[in-house]
C-alpha cells in the first residue's frame, strides 16, 4: 500500500483520489473548498480542508511519507506551481500535475514534475484517432507520437502468422498481445506461428504514423 496526496478536488482530482483508494492505497485528499472535501471524504483515507501550498500543513498530514502526489488545481497555475514546489520540498518522489495549456505543462516540467496531464487534449486526441479509422478500437498515448493501440485484424492479415507478416520490419510496430474477442481471452507475447483469426484484435505499440499506416491495410 502506498500513500498518495491529491491536491485539488475538482472532477479530475476527485476521480483519481477515489480510484487510487479503491485500489487499496492510502489517499490523502486536500482542497480549500469544504463542500468538495466533504463530497470526497467517504472515498479516501483522509480528506482535509487545507492549503495545498503550505509545507507545514502537508507535512502535518503526512506528506513526507507520500510515494507520489497529484496536483489538480484547475486553472490556478500559481497554485499548481506552489503545490508542486511544496511536494518537492517534502521529498515526494513522483509528482503528477494536471495542466491547462502547453505553456503550463512546460513550466511544470521545468520544475521537475514527473508527468503533466492534459485531460481535455488527451481525450480529444484519443477520440480523433478512433473515429478517423474504423480499424482502431482503442488508443493509449504513451509519449510524443508514440502509443499503444487496439486494432481489428486487417482482412489481408487473417489466416497469416505474425512471423509471416513481419510487422516490425514492414511497419516498425510490435504486437504486445492478441485479444480473441469471441472467447474474451488475451494472450501476451503471442505465438509467432499461430494464424490470426477474424475474431482477433491486436494490441500494437509504435509510432503513431507507423500504426496508422498498418491500420490502413484493409
Amino acid at each position: 500500500m502506498k500513500r498518495f496526496f491529491v491536491i485539488g478536488l475538482g472532477n479530475f482530482g476527485r476521480t483519481i483520489a477515489a480510484a487510487l483508494h479503491a485500489e487499496g492505497h492510502d489517499v490523502v485528499a486536500v482542497d480549500t473548498n469544504e463542500e468538495v472535501v466533504e463530497r470526497v471524504a467517504p472515498h479516501v483515507t483522509r480528506a482535509a480542508v487545507a492549503d495545498g501550498q503550505s509545507l507545514p500543513t502537508l507535512e502535518r498530514l503526512g506528506g513526507r511519507d507520500a510515494a507520489a502526489g497529484v496536483v489538480s488545481t484547475g486553472d490556478d497555475i500559481t497554485a499548481s506551481i506552489l503545490s508542486t514546489l511544496v511536494l518537492r520540498d517534502l521529498g515526494v518522489a513522483e509528482i503528477y500535475v494536471k495542466v491547462v495549456s502547453a505553456e503550463h505543462a512546460r513550466v511544470m516540467e521545468k520544475l521537475g514534475a514527473t508527468e503533466t496531464i492534459f485531460p481535455e487534449r488527451d481525450s480529444a486526441m484519443r477520440l480523433a484517432t478512433r473515429i478517423s479509422s474504423t480499424a482502431i478500437l482503442n488508443y493509449v498515448r504513451l509519449g510524443p507520437n508514440f502509443s499503444i493501440q487496439e486494432m481489428a485484424v486487417p482482412t489481408p492479415w487473417i489466416g497469416k502468422s505474425l512471423r509471416a507478416l513481419r510487422l516490425p520490419q514492414r511497419f516498425r510496430i510490435s504486437v504486445v498481445a492478441v485479444h480473441d474477442v469471441l472467447n474474451d481471452t488475451i494472450v501476451s507475447a503471442p505465438a509467432p506461428d499461430a494464424p490470426l483469426k477474424d475474431s482477433d484484435t491486436l494490441l500494437v505499440a509504435g509510432d503513431d504514423e507507423d500504426l496508422a499506416r498498418a491500420a490502413r491495410q484493409e
